[in-house]
């Protein structure tokens, strides 16, 4: 599946997650980052750069999502009405 990962220090890729441990290591293929803007290095461009295959050491990861977004679903955790009454 095609993941996002965001990196400590700002940092940004999106590749194919093709396996990953315990200790959030990960391994992309097809790999492309998005270059940081010279003004503002906290944001990103539309600019990117080709990778291909990167393994990232899991202490440098923040947040990995997935690239075609997500869905909503029921919170089991929240209780209805009924325990109110």
């Amino acid at each position: 599946k095609r993941v996002h990962v965001q990196f400590l220090g700002g940092r940004e890729v999106v590749g194919t997650l093709r396996g990953y441990d315990q200790l959030v290591n990960i391994v992309l293929d097809d790999t492309v980052e998005f270059l940081r803007s010279s003004d503002t290095p906290d944001q990103s461009t539309d600019k990117t750069r080709k990778l291909g295959l990167v393994v990232a050491r899991g202490t440098s990861v923040m947040l990995v999502y997935p690239a075609e977004g997500m869905e909503e679903i029921d919170n089991p955790y929240e209780q209805g009405n009924e325990a109110e009454a």
